[in-house]
């Protein structure tokens, strides 16, 4: 594959819900970049395997990923714990992994002519889809901070669940996502560590921005 000069191409891994993706779309629409939530496509995965059990196989999985839309994606039904429990299992499938690495790769090199370049955020983004990325980040935070904030936006989006089902289903993602053989999270020596913590979505807006700007004008 021939790969798209002169464009920006961000990298971000994270574990769930450490706010990677709030922050790589305040990033994206910042710097003019096209913006992939990849685990929104092993979401929207595994919410087809529930929804479609009898149908699912790679033929089906190919079809609807060639198909995939933006409006698929922001199925609100894609942030459901049994989805993203659902998700990370799908996503130790060596097959499956291939269907959507395939599609993940085609965006980061080849955005929309309008954009200015791409920013995906993900698992395995730093080293397996882009792992010429000009920026690599780690992003993360303490495992309740994160399980807090999943609690908070599934009670928003009207969720019936409990904080301690959420901290028990992110704690479960953990270790699936870190001890997987086949692409696990984890942060590369290139990667530039933020802990959101102690961080609000502006701060740590601010810190990434500063970053890359300085990169930019070197």
């Amino acid at each position: 594959m021939i790969k798209k000069k002169n464009i920006i191409k961000i990298a971000i891994d994270s574990p769930a819900a450490a706010g990677a993706g709030t922050i790589a779309k305040a990033i994206s629409k910042h710097y003019n970049l096209f913006y992939l939530d990849t685990g929104k496509i092993y979401r929207f995965v595994a919410y087809l395997k529930i929804q479609f059990p009898k149908k699912f196989n790679d033929k089906f999985i190919r079809s609807k990923i060639k198909s995939l839309s933006a409006k698929d994606l922001s199925n609100k039904n894609l942030l459901s714990d049994e989805v993203g429990t659902e998700a990370s299992v799908i996503s130790k499938i060596k097959k499956i992994r291939e269907i959507v690495h395939s599609l993940q790769t085609n965006i980061a090199y080849y955005p929309p002519k309008k954009y200015m370049g791409s920013c995906l955020d993900g698992r395995d983004i730093t080293y397996k889809i882009i792992p010429d990325a000009e920026f690599k980040f780690f992003i993360t935070a303490n495992v309740k901070i994160r399980a807090l904030r999943r609690f908070k936006e599934l009670k928003g989006l009207g969720k019936k669940t409990s904080y301690k089902e959420v901290l028990k289903s992110i704690k479960k993602r953990d270790k699936n996502d870190y001890n997987r053989k086949i692409s696990p999270l984890k942060k590369t020596k290139d990667s530039l560590l933020i802990n959101t913590t102690n961080l609000n979505k502006r701060a740590c807006f601010l810190k990434i921005k500063k970053i890359i700007d300085r990169k930019l004008k070197n």
